[in-house]
């Protein structure tokens, strides 16, 4: 037995399967259930996640992939395992379970466990991580990509939503168990019109309560997706063990594949992050504003088009069976028909309130991938926290600069009596050590004023908004881009002090959809702007005077600017 598995890590390193430089220092994968990594350029990391190779694993070969998400309060080694239906043992706890790999039925399948930084849900820095580890095992094995599927349990399941409906050109199929989606996933359902959905619920769960999970499958049905809910009468939060038991969720990915041309697209999305799916490119949106569109072919070369809040897309037809580029394509656009001439990918835009044939580029100063907001965004990749110096500051006053930065680099979750430490480290330095390379690699998060941080004072004239010279009494907090980078400029009053004015009574209770979702703590530092837009004025009371977005060119509207005028020089 062990000669075979030298023989086939021997042959993995000759076939070159060892995981790319830019994922992770040379690793040698083996047959079976282990744990691998990934370099996470977002606070210069090793990441683990688990990884499970099918025992007679051939290069040559084309094998299927499950990403698998687990849940709140557990980890990479545990999902693993229970992909396989080997949960927790009689009483055997979670941190026991974690320890060892038991033998399971083999399948041929490839599967990744991302850790995704422990409780933290599956926007943010833990989504980065689970892309970085579906990227790192297609560099590293010869991954069918037709055959990529996702699930999760819990928590996980609500990132198996989430990631699933805002990609669903990348999976074949998802299967979200006991899911607690983010708020964000809501808005998404008519993304799965291509992609399958099996839902597995316990019907006793209290954690995540039947009644929120069987709304979300009618809302997937209302959209037309085609989705199957499997609920198990008596069952609690444990439902993952009738999920996964006896290679139930393999059985069903059995026999699935992406649909990459589908004869119809309805697709939403609110962020350039997420700006295509299967042959549709959104080229220009209003980020923070739902922007959707609903494609059809009616006949070869004929499309019928519904959009909203859209201003700009292409549509990238090549290789679809109900398109030819030899001959010109007829598209309605909200009604109205337009002809675009023969070629393989085929735009349009809205001039003057009226679509016509072209693509849309955009200039220099205006919001576009990797430069949209909001605020949070800035923090899901690699950033610098920068307390200034300048201002002749004592020593008992730079140290209250420095344990600012600090507190706002806390990634620190709470979930009920669980709490777990920061597992993103950003670096924390002064204004004055920042390097020509950390501002050519790094997203900036400046702390003070033009007055009291060296960068700030840099870049004043290329920065929209400054508070008052010694204004102590309002916090103002925003973000912008600078020389193809984030910048997140927090002046005055911390940003996690914030306060919401006191929100009216809901009119009618029981019109409210009760959904249930896990939710985690923000508090003190990063995780309090999860969830906020572009900029945050506060008062000195602690109210939010106003907050919102940048346009699409990145000015602030007139009515925020009015309201930030008692503050800004």
């Amino acid at each position: 037995m062990q000669s075979r598995i030298s023989f086939i890590a021997g042959l993995l390193l000759m076939t070159g399967l060892l995981a790319a430089p830019r994922f992770s220092t040379a690793q040698v994968f083996r047959p079976g259930p282990q744990v691998a990594t990934f370099y996470s350029d977002i606070d210069d990391s090793e990441q683990p996640y688990g990884l499970y190779l099918p025992q007679n694993y051939d290069p040559q070969k084309k094998y299927p992939m499950v990403v698998m998400l687990h849940g709140a309060m557990s980890n990479h080694r545990l999902a693993l395992r229970r992909v396989f239906g080997k949960s927790n043992l009689q009483g055997e706890n979670d941190a026991l379970a974690s320890r060892y790999f038991p033998r399971w039925k083999e399948e041929e399948y490839i599967v990744a466990s991302p850790w995704a930084r422990g409780t933290m849900g599956y926007t943010g820095i833990p989504e980065e991580d689970v892309m970085a580890v579906i990227e790192a095992c297609k560099a590293s094995f010869n991954i069918d990509e037709e055959r990529v599927f996702l699930t999760g349990l819990s928590m996980g399941g609500g990132g198996t939503l989430y990631l699933g409906l805002s990609r669903p050109g990348l999976f074949a199929a998802i299967a979200p168990v006991c899911p607690a989606p983010p708020e964000e996933a809501y808005s998404l359902m008519g993304n799965a019109l291509n992609l399958p959905v099996a839902i597995y619920q316990g019907g006793a769960d209290a954690v995540v309560r039947p009644e929120g999970v069987r709304l979300i499958v009618d809302d997937l049905l209302k959209e037309g997706a085609s989705v199957e809910y499997h609920e198990f009468p008596g069952v609690g939060h444990d439902v993952w063990v009738q999920a996964y038991e006896n290679g139930n969720i393999f059985r069903w990915f059995d026999g699935l594949k992406r649909n990459s041309f589908p004869e119809r697209v309805k697709y939403t999305t609110r962020w350039y992050k997420y700006n295509e799916a299967y042959w549709v490119l959104f080229d220009k949106i209003t980020p923070g504003t739902p922007a959707t569109i609903d494609a059809r072919f009616t006949a070869p070369n004929t499309l019928d088009i519904k959009t909203s809040e859209l201003e700009a897309f292409t549509l990238a037809l090549k290789g679809h069976p109900s398109f030819s580029a030899s001959g010109p394509l007829t598209v309605k656009i909200n009604g109205v028909t337009l002809q675009s001439a023969p070629k393989m990918n085929h735009s349009f835009q809205l001039k003057e309130g009226k679509w016509v044939p072209g693509k849309y580029h955009a200039p220099v100063v205006a919001k576009k991938k990797g430069l949209e907001g909001p605020l949070f965004s800035a923090l899901t990749r690699r950033v610098l926290f920068v307390y200034g110096t300048e201002g002749a500051p004592d020593a008992t006053a730079l140290a209250a600069r420095w344990k600012l930065a600090r507190d706002a680099a806390d990634f620190s979750v709470a979930f009920g009596s669980y709490e777990q430490p920061s597992l993103v480290n950003p670096r924390i330095v002064a204004d004055r050590e920042v390097t020509p390379e950390d501002l050519r690699s790094s997203h900036l998060f400046l702390f003070g004023t033009r007055e009291t941080n060296q960068l700030i004072a840099r870049m004043a004239d290329r920065l929209p908004l400054h508070l008052k010279e010694g204004d102590t009494s309002h916090g103002l907090v925003y973000t912008y881009p600078v020389n193809g980078k984030m910048i997140v400029v927090a002046s005055g009053i911390p940003f996690w002090q914030a306060k919401a004015s006191p929100a009216p009574p809901a009119a009618d209770p029981a019109a409210v959809r009760a959904r249930t979702r896990i939710s985690f703590d923000n508090g003190p530092g990063a995780k309090a702007l999860a969830g906020r837009p572009d900029y945050l004025l506060i008062g000195e009371n602690g109210l939010i005077i106003t907050e919102g977005y940048f346009d699409h060119d990145w000015q602030i509207p007139a009515d925020a600017q009015q309201k930030m005028s008692v503050v800004l020089p």
